[in-house]
């Protein structure tokens, strides 16, 4: 009798220990990813080119510059926390845009189309960091970036009318 009592002890704690085990890796476990929603492009690239990257990038390239006339030199920049906003928020419309034209069903292939995407991206986060920061110098150092992501893409995927 003395062995059934040990084996029934020796059965009974390892059965705790493998529900002790179990209830630790249950918390250690990823969660089960929250259901994605399901995105169906509307837009033609065409369209987000011409209704939302166009408009917003010739506002940043323009947001800064410097003239030279025979009247002498005009330094052109936003002055007021609503002209950097515009910056800002032509920036992030940016950024934004690069987002869409990386989704399935527009982007054009895996390739040089991801990459030149991201660099528009990239190029734009330094220029909306650049009117966060409400420089004037930054943004116009980043438009050179911004507008050799939107040249190389060009020379690759030719603009159509």
């Amino acid at each position: 009798m003395h062995w059934l009592f040990v084996v029934s002890v020796a059965l009974f704690v390892s059965g705790l220990a493998f529900i002790i085990a179990g209830a630790r890796l249950a918390r250690q476990a990823p969660r089960a990813a929250t259901a994605s929603i399901a995105l169906t492009p509307v837009a033609s690239l065409k369209q987000i080119m011409k209704g939302i990257v166009g408009p917003a990038a010739n506002r940043v390239y323009g947001a800064v510059s410097t003239v030279v006339t025979n009247k002498g030199t005009e330094e052109k920049a936003p002055h007021t926390d609503g002209e950097w906003d515009v910056v800002a928020n032509d920036a992030a419309a940016l950024i934004e845009s690069g987002n869409l034209m990386l989704m399935d069903g527009r982007a054009v292939d895996k390739g040089d189309w991801v990459r030149m995407s991201r660099a528009m991206i990239d190029a734009a986060k330094v220029t909306l960091r650049a009117a966060e920061a409400k420089s004037p110098d930054k943004v116009f150092e980043s438009g050179e970036a911004l507008n050799e992501s939107c040249d190389n893409c060009h020379s690759k995927y030719k603009r159509g009318s």
